[in-house]
């Protein structure tokens, strides 16, 4: 695993090129750098091999048709916590894992089909994990925001191709046949696969393979997803905020966090609280100087509670690379479920 604090300014620009973009060609990055391609190449290649960096294909949630997403906060026995979180990453149905400071010791979102038995997920699944004690699921209700332009604070690149282009998912759940999904399984593994290695290893032809991730990822039915370690950027603090919001003020708290570039995702939920807000920061000062004055000047806020995230397992349905030095001092749990 590549230190992460070895990694020079040049190391985390590449992060970030590939953050927003992790599909962009080595010539692409080195433009918006402003390098050379070879030293691009060697580079975001090592990055990669040391898994600092994880770029992956992945099928939008609602592929198969339409689903409820759930964030749960998740109490352990003591000393179980890693133990538990790993298990959890390892059902198909759950998109993020993370260990967290206060009343709870994990946070997992999960995300599962409407007709899928939700009792049958937290309680035969979940509850009879070894460790795992009590949960609190509260319904995501709507996400106003997932920005990537945390990433982009004090990174001084020329984005150009770079840009990420919002793309609306307008397909139906059978859009997807057996081939589109053959492709994503390869492509899950290795998000930057050519289309060549990838239409080789399928015996289709690659003008096959090329069309059809094209218009998978065109209309919105598979993304790019990557995923960048935060400490990797130089941010140490990673909060997790319940807000509670006064009802007819929701979205206008939601707009007002939404300007904030450290505020990497807002959604409203049904529970004790009104929003989840994740917060993504340098430090603990940069930390107090949110709570303390842009929390505290947005109207319409009431009160909130925060998890710090300790560990991060699983994000975007990615396992994290950087957790197996946490989870390897601990015990394997019985192997639960794999995706498919």
């Amino acid at each position: 695993m590549h230190p992460m604090n070895d990694l020079d300014t040049l190391d985390r620009k590449i992060l970030v090129a590939l953050h927003l973009n992790g599909r962009a060609s080595w010539t692409d990055i080195a433009q918006a750098i402003g390098t050379s391609t070879t030293t691009v190449a060697r580079r975001a290649q090592q990055l990669i091999q040391d898994g600092v960096v994880v770029v992956s294909a992945i099928p939008h949630v609602e592929h198969r048709g339409p689903v409820d997403a759930y964030l749960v906060r998740l109490a352990c026995s003591p000393g179980t916590q890693l133990r538990v979180a790993d298990r959890l990453a390892r059902l198909p149905e759950i998109r993020s894992v993370t260990v967290v400071t206060g009343g709870h010791d994990i946070v997992f979102e999960l995300v599962a089909p409407r007709n899928r038995d939700l009792f049958s997920l937290l309680v035969d699944e979940v509850q009879r994990i070894p460790g795992a004690l009590s949960s609190q699921a509260d319904l995501v209700l709507h996400t106003y925001q997932v920005s990537q332009e945390w990433s982009l604070r004090g990174i001084d690149l020329a984005l150009g191709a770079l840009a990420p282009r919002p793309v609306e998912h307008g397909c139906g759940p059978q859009h997807l046949d057996e081939v589109d999904h053959e492709i994503l399984t390869v492509m899950r593994a290795d998000g930057r696969a050519s289309f060549q290695s990838v239409a080789k290893h399928l015996g289709v032809s690659e003008s096959t393979v090329r069309r059809r991730f094209e218009v998978m990822t065109e209309r919105g039915c598979a993304a790019i997803v990557t995923y960048v370690p935060a400490a990797a950027l130089g941010y140490g603090t990673e909060v997790l905020f319940w807000m509670a919001a006064e009802p007819g003020r929701l979205d206008a708290v939601a707009k007002a966090l939404a300007a904030h570039p450290e505020v990497r995702r807002i959604s409203a939920v049904l529970g004790q609280a009104s929003l989840a807000v994740e917060v993504i920061m340098r430090d603990t000062s940069d930390l107090h100087r949110f709570t303390g004055h842009a929390l505290a000047e947005i109207p319409g806020v009431r009160t909130w509670t925060a998890n710090v995230q300790l560990v991060t397992v699983k994000r975007d349905f990615l396992r994290v690379p950087a957790a197996r030095t946490h989870l390897t001092a601990f015990p394997v749990l019985p192997a639960a479920r794999e995706p498919g």
